[in-house]
């Protein structure tokens, strides 16, 4: 993006080497993020093949073949969640740099745009993953036959060329990776809780209030209609909706009484109403995140409204 490069250019005239280096490193990472999101997509599975090779199970060949449709799906897989640890650690640094001593949240966010832009775009890449992937079974049947398959192999003594692939310890961190409703966003909200604990000086506001400040400038910009019209194609919206969902569940999962409470700074009511207002098939997989993904929802503390709101 030469003109985010320029953007950035321009918002120090000379950035500190810090932000530099954070800048770089979560930049190839969001490069990376979209052939991720690109093989996601094409990614078909091997169901037939696996059905065939169960229902023959003295065929070596469709055992063969099933095997080997397999193997280079769980290739893509370890390719995902090695990605999640990019990911997480990129998050790590942004989260270091937008809440860094001496200045306030909003402060940050207006001095560093563009490391609040790419703070953007990991939310806007993990809702947009978590969607492809929760529409998507053959994920999982994939791997637990490789699984089954390779723990049936080890009873019979045969070594599988592909054994190699993914060692025991690495499918146990898959399958529980893939085992989550959302991956990704479990990953995010895990690191986010990671680095409110291990910064135990850095007050937690700290952390909460660059969430919430994030959640109520998309909030604005999708209920303003002098915004809204400037919004020239529905991927901006999209954008939009998926940062502001995905700075809410995070908020969530760090602030000790969540995004639901009277006392939160976020405004659920709004953000779940701008939500409403578009076309279904866009926000059901958002609104699903917020209904299952969140922390809070379920407290006492909720008010039936925005219960309501979400049923």
């Amino acid at each position: 993006d030469k003109e985010d490069n320029e953007h950035f250019e321009h918002l120090y005239a000379q950035p500190t080497e810090a932000e530099t280096a954070v800048w770089n490193q979560v930049s190839a990472v969001l490069e990376e993020a979209h052939g991720i999101l690109a093989e996601l997509q094409s990614y078909n599975g091997a169901g037939q093949e696996i059905r065939e090779a169960i229902q023959n199970p003295n065929d070596l060949q469709l055992q063969e073949k099933a095997w080997n449709a397999v193997c280079p799906l769980v290739a893509k897989l370890k390719r995902f969640y090695e990605f999640s640890l990019r990911l997480e650690n990129a998050l790590r640094s942004l989260l270091e740099a937008l809440t860094s001593p001496p200045y306030a949240p909003m402060q940050h966010l207006e001095r560093e745009q563009a490391l609040a832009k790419q703070f953007a775009e990991i939310l806007h890449f993990t809702l947009s993953f978590d969607e492809l992937k929760m529409t998507n079974p053959a994920i999982q049947n994939d791997f637990s036959y490789y699984r089954r398959t390779i723990s049936r192999n080890r009873l019979n003594n045969q070594q599988l060329e592909a054994e190699n692939e993914v060692n025991n310890e690495m499918a146990n961190r898959m399958s529980l990776f893939y085992a989550e409703a959302t991956p990704m966003l479990k990953t995010l909200s895990n690191a986010t809780t990671k680095f409110v604990s291990e910064n135990k000086t850095l007050p937690i506001e700290d952390t909460t209030d660059c969430l919430s400040t994030m959640a109520c400038v998309c909030r604005v910009m999708l209920e303003t209609p002098e915004y809204r019209c400037r919004f020239t194609n529905t991927d901006t919206m999209l954008f939009c909706m998926r940062v502001m969902v995905g700075v809410i569940i995070l908020y969530d999962h760090v602030h000790p009484v969540g995004a639901f409470a009277k006392t939160s700074k976020i405004d659920m009511k709004g953000c779940i109403k701008v939500l409403k207002e578009q076309p279904s098939n866009s926000v059901e997989g958002l609104l699903n995140a917020l209904r299952y993904t969140t922390r809070h929802l379920n407290d006492d503390s909720t008010s039936k409204q925005i219960r309501a709101l979400l049923q």
